[in-house]
């Protein structure tokens, strides 16, 4: 079929017909209907594939290699800090589950449970993991004796099951996702708050220096905190199209309370018996919806050079009555030369698509660098690069190939990271009082506002917002916290503020 539009499409000439009658744009655009658009992009740019069970996504290579560029990165990090990978089942008995009263009551209503096996009911029913703490730490509390058991630290690479019933959307809230957890234990607490912050280092790189998103680094509030845990802290996105922030990876500190709960004790060096402090930590298959929100354009996808499966396309522009052959060698030898010099490039040889429609089919699939291969470049022993993220168009000569390449990718990599930084911060609205608080939540803005951190006072934040939109609530409250001149008032108690928070709708 392709073919035959292509040659109908061929006649004109004309790029944009091509791209017309091969059906290749998107019909939604980022600004008018932010939704649809964010739909169409993940299916047409080949990241997922809709699944016949609601709130499933089937991950195609494309985003699949995302992740996978995500985990050599951080798997490496973690085994430096002497964190080993294993791996628990899937399934959790109920009365484990249920032995941490907050944490479950935080998970009950997402658990998938398996009631039948064939035809008949299981005499007790399983859960399926929502999280792993419940199904790890009986066996710690077996594996850890002595304080020389310890620090134990174990990280597993898995998939997890929450069965969302609002609206599930690819990458951001699924049934079904993959993720890293990882679940230590120290002999002190500081030991556990150290860690706590070199894992959230390391998700502020995975964004800030991989997906080129930035991020703010903070404290979450006792409400928003992890069920059961001491505290929670958080890399906090914005997606500006929304207004609306988006956790994107936590580190949890859970202090003594799961020890307590599954009696995970040690004998410390004086023959003393101790319970444990605990850390939890993860990120998920959702900084991939992250970032095809901040980054993506009307033209589809828009992948930063580190995490993309493929950095560089080379496409033959061969005219009638050129040298096709010799096109095609150059473009084939183009490859060649940057695939050794490490970058993750091929060609687009396929002879029943036109030029024109293959620039926007990898557009759409947002390959940072576009390379193009016709007559004139071959006799002047050049190639022209084409820029995904701002379309600039470069000609550069093939005897200084790889370092040109090699300095756009960076540059690229970089410039998403300033336009997304610049895009956020022009979005944060600093406010003092209620009134400046309700003006900024409807101009779609990341609020920053002096707080008294009472949880009842969230929770009438929260009720007081609640509207078609969903509610405000604390995002984070930043490591970095501006001055706090004497006598500041909380922006929706009137109370003496004690820290400045970040507040806004969310995903």
């Amino acid at each position: 079929m392709a073919g035959g539009e292509q040659k109908k499409a061929g006649g004109g000439g004309k790029k944009k017909e091509v791209k017309k009658e091969t059906g290749l744009g998107l019909s939604f655009t980022k600004d008018e209907n932010f939704g649809e658009w964010y739909s169409e992009v993940v299916v047409n740019g080949e990241m997922i594939e809709y699944y016949d069970i609601s709130g499933c996504y089937i991950l195609r290579p494309w985003a699949m290699s995302i992740w996978e560029n995500m985990q050599t990165f951080f798997d490496a990090e973690i085994k430096k800090m002497k964190v080993k990978n294993c791996y628990f089942p899937l399934f959790v008995s109920p009365g484990v589950l249920q032995k941490e009263k907050d944490h479950i009551e935080g998970f009950a209503p997402e658990v998938a449970w398996v009631t039948k096996s064939g035809e008949s009911d299981l005499e007790v029913p399983i859960a399926i993991r929502p999280t792993s703490e419940t199904v790890m730490y009986p066996y710690y509390s077996k594996w850890i004796r002595g304080h020389r058991d310890l620090p134990l630290k174990l990280n597993q690479w898995c998939n997890v099951v929450r069965w969302e019933f609002s609206n599930p959307t690819p990458f951001i809230r699924s049934r079904e996702f993959l993720w890293q957890e990882g679940h230590t234990a120290f002999a002190t607490k500081e030991e556990a708050d150290t860690e706590v912050l070199q894992i959230l280092e390391l998700y502020r790189r995975i964004y800030e220096e991989f997906l080129a998103i930035p991020v703010t680094k903070g404290r979450k509030s006792e409400l928003e905190k992890f069920a059961g845990g001491l505290y929670t802290t958080s890399v906090e996105a914005f997606i500006p199209n929304t207004g609306r922030g988006i956790q994107g990876a936590t580190s949890h500190c859970l202090g003594q309370n799961f020890a307590k709960m599954f009696e995970i004790n040690f004998e410390n060096e004086k023959g003393e018996k101790s319970m444990v402090w605990q850390n939890s930590w993860a990120y998920s298959t959702r900084t991939i919806g992250v970032m095809v929100m901040v980054h993506g354009d009307n033209k589809g996808l828009v992948l930063p050079p580190k995490v993309a499966a493929l950095q560089v396309i080379v496409i033959p522009v061969p005219y009638k009555d050129a040298d096709t052959q010799g096109i095609f060698d150059a473009c084939t030898a183009t490859v060649a030369i940057l695939s050794d010099a490490g970058i993750r490039a091929e060609a687009d040889l396929r002879e029943n698509y036109s030029p024109g429609w293959k620039y926007s089919n990898w557009e759409m699939k947002g390959v940072p660098l576009r390379i193009e291969i016709g007559p004139r470049d071959l006799a002047n022993n050049q190639v022209r690069a084409v820029r995904r993220d701002n379309g600039e168009k470069i000609d550069i000569s093939r005897v200084f190939l790889v370092e040109q390449v090699k300095g756009m990718l960076e540059k690229i990599q970089q410039n998403l990271f300033d336009v997304a930084k610049q895009k956020r911060d022009a979005c944060i609205e600093v406010v003092k009082t209620w009134d400046e608080f309700i003006k900024a939540l409807g101009q779609k803005k990341l609020i920053l506002a002096p707080w008294c951190d009472e949880e009842e006072v969230e929770k009438d934040v929260k009720a007081r917002t609640k509207g078609e939109m969903g509610a405000a609530k604390s995002l984070c409250t930043p490591f970095e916290q501006p001055e706090l001149p004497e006598g500041t008032k909380c922006f929706a108690s009137g109370k003496p503020a004690t820290k400045w928070t970040y507040w806004g709708r969310s995903y």
